[in-house]
């Protein structure tokens, strides 16, 4: 009987390890909550959404994030006050979209380096130094090597968009008015409707990415050159990131790489077959003369950083010194 009680206790003990140990690896996963700026399954909510199910399927017992959805879940334009206190731990967005709580972000969509160039040189380490004390951290880029172009229902022969009235994101706002456009932001799931009743006459937008909209039924001209270099990246809550234990700060840093290399696709074949895309669909190119696309280009970096300047005249110059010397 003395036996039988021990061995009992023994395996009761067993049990009992077993169980908090299981208690302890399913405590130590850690679930993140996740939105989109851009509605789920479009050109650039993708691949964010497929590096969620990669995070998800490498990092069990590790991490999970918690997929809430596009601008249905919160608004595209609030996602960044949303970051900012905690409500979700991390955003699919642009500096753009979150623009009202972290002005001086702005910059990376004026900048003339690379990214990986200001990855290595600490530019970006820099940036996010200033985006921390907004409660805001640069994680990934999820979009680059694509221009913006202007895309109009009204033809123009030069660098003017005087009388014309533009959907605008922040990034272009001093660009356009300076083009002397009537601006109005609009947030992009609204913009069809606003073309459709002529609210606008035009908008901004990068090369990709018309098409998940059905923007290309109301438009009937692109406007080449573009200008700037897109910007989409994940962005932590600070708050987040700061709570993150290293195993799960080490396990998502690995995951850059990844994600980060998708955007080789974006400035390559994508591109291309948009160009065709809008082609036939019926998009005419407006090709500016030599004199006038040298001006677009022109009056895009100075009203770019003159609105960084004035905005954050504490950081401004320092971040053109290191972004577009």
């Amino acid at each position: 009987m003395r036996k039988h009680h021990l061995s009992t206790g023994r395996r009761a003990a067993v049990t009992l390890a077993a169980l908090l140990a299981a208690g302890l690896v399913q405590a130590q996963e850690v679930t993140l909550k996740a939105v989109n700026a851009f509605q789920e399954g479009t050109y650039y909510a993708r691949t964010f959404e497929r590096w969620v199910q990669k995070v998800n399927a490498e990092g069990k017992g590790i991490v999970r994030i918690n997929y809430l959805g596009g601008p249905k879940a919160i608004p595209t334009m609030e996602q960044g006050a949303a970051l900012r206190n905690g409500v979700v731990d991390l955003a699919n967005t642009t500096t753009s979209f979150v623009a009202s709580v972290s002005p001086e972000s702005l910059a990376l969509n004026y900048a003339t380096k690379s990214w990986a160039d200001m990855r290595r040189d600490g530019t970006v380490e820099h940036l996010n130094k200033l985006m921390m004390e907004k409660g805001l951290y640069y994680f990934a880029r999820t979009g680059d090597g694509v221009p913006y172009h202007i895309y109009l229902n009204k033809k123009i022969d030069k660098a003017d968009l005087s009388g014309l009235k533009i959907r605008i994101a922040p990034i272009y706002r001093e660009f356009f008015s300076k083009l002397g456009a009537s601006v109005m932001q609009i947030p992009p799931g609204e913009v069809f409707t606003a073309l459709d009743r002529g609210v606008v006459d035009g908008y901004g937008w990068p090369l990709l990415g018309i098409f998940d909209l059905g923007w290309h039924e109301k438009t009937k001209f692109r406007v080449d050159p573009g200008f700037y270099n897109i910007e989409l990246g994940i962005l932590f809550s600070a708050k987040s990131w700061n709570a993150l234990s290293p195993a799960v700060r080490d396990f998502l840093g690995k995951q850059v790489a990844w994600i980060e290399a998708q955007n080789a696709d974006m400035a390559g074949k994508d591109a291309a077959t948009d160009i065709k895309r809008q082609a036939d669909a019926g998009i005419q190119v407006i090709k500016l003369s030599e004199v006038e696309a040298k001006k677009l280009a022109t009056l895009s970096q100075e009203a770019g950083w003159a609105g960084i300047l004035a905005t954050s005249p504490q950081h401004g110059a320092e971040l053109k010194r290191r972004m577009a010397p």
